[in-house]
């Protein structure tokens, strides 16, 4: 769901236009190039009033050469719903007196008996409606071009989705995977030992689709669940965006709940609206360069490091939206429930 949500904020302009286009070509094939077009159309389809001057003028000429294969076909008896041209004949002669109406009800029993089973040789096919050689070339053609869009698309979004189960987060700009994490040996990470997975992702100014998430995964290939970063509240006005608080959050499969943190500016902090807005979204957090924030659920933890800080500069508030943002988030995955936070259980890489 987040690879065709971010795909289509990235490429908006171009569905839009392809959807467009597409609109555009179709009602010129179908209006000009290949309008529909109705051909040997059989005396059911037409209006009552021409239905009317039809079967008057079979009639009469059944009265006149009395030849009952060639009235059957022209009253096309199979075309025709259940017992309507039977009933239609009726009320025809109804409406008609003289020879009309005897004409008209001559024709009525050639409709109520049975057809005549086929000898001799079968007649040749007619030819398809629609132009015929080159209406049926350009009906293929027609047909083997949608096919073929249809597979390149299907193709295409398919390689797409391989890209991005291979390096999900290195192919999105502003976003790497750092997964060999230094060892052991020369850091403290505590008790838990050194994370499963170390993500980094950096904001800046301008990347107005900026909404990165990250797969947690065991060695084995297990989902675990997801965390990532997202735009919370922007302020002013124009392009671009004006991000004045972040969203850092936490989603376990084990767990019911998503946690979340807003990472707040200086200014977004200090403003009590602007606290108040964002309370139900987590717990504020003023940015800072070495600032840490740890989000827990049943299984999973994320401690999150700011290594990079700035402010942009304009006709705003001093210090009320970001104009960089670089983050490392780190993983722990534990088989239960989440031992609690001791002292300084995890010790941090040096900032790079």
């Amino acid at each position: 769901m987040f690879i065709i949500v971010q795909f289509v904020q990235e490429h908006r302009w171009a569905l839009i236009v392809g959807v467009v286009l597409g609109l555009v070509l179709g009602l010129i094939v179908g209006w000009v190039i290949w309008p529909v077009q109705w051909e040997n159309a059989s005396p059911g389809h037409l209006r009552s009033d021409f239905q009317e001057y039809y079967l008057l003028w079979l009639a009469d000429q059944f009265a006149i050469n009395r030849d009952q294969a060639w009235a059957r076909e022209r009253l096309g008896a199979e075309y025709w719903e259940e017992g309507t041209l039977v009933e239609t004949l009726e009320n025809l002669a109804g409406q008609h007196g003289g020879a009309e109406a005897v004409h008209l009800r001559a024709l009525k029993e050639l409709a109520e008996a049975p057809a005549p089973a086929p000898t001799g040789e079968p007649e040749e096919a007619e030819p398809a409606a629609g132009g015929g050689l080159w209406g049926s070339v350009a009906t293929i053609c027609g047909v083997t071009l949608v096919v073929l869009a249809c597979v390149g698309a299907v193709i295409y979004l398919i390689r797409r989705i391989a890209a991005r189960r291979v390096a999900p987060e290195a192919a999105r700009p502003g976003v790497r995977v750092a997964r060999e994490v230094v060892p052991a040996e020369d850091i403290a990470w505590g008790v838990d030992g050194p994370p499963l997975v170390q993500f980094v992702t950096s904001y800046v100014l301008g990347d107005d689709h900026y909404d990165p998430s990250f797969s947690i995964e065991l060695e084995n290939g297990e989902f675990m669940g997801e965390c990532g970063v997202g735009v919370s509240e922007t302020i002013g006005v124009g392009t671009p965006n004006k991000v004045t608080a972040f969203e850092v959050w936490l989603f376990d499969k084990s767990d019911i709940r998503t946690v979340t943190k807003v990472l707040m500016s200086e200014y977004a902090f200090n403003d009590d609206a602007l606290r108040t807005k964002l309370a139900p979204k987590g717990e504020p957090v003023l940015a800072g360069p070495g600032k840490d924030l740890v989000l827990e659920t049943q299984t999973l933890r994320v401690r999150a490091r700011i290594a990079e800080v700035e402010y942009g500069a304009g006709d705003l508030l001093p210090n009320s939206f970001f104009g960089r943002l670089a983050m490392d988030l780190m993983v722990w995955v534990f088989p239960g429930e989440a031992p609690p936070l001791e002292g300084d259980a995890f010790a941090m890489p040096p900032a790079s």
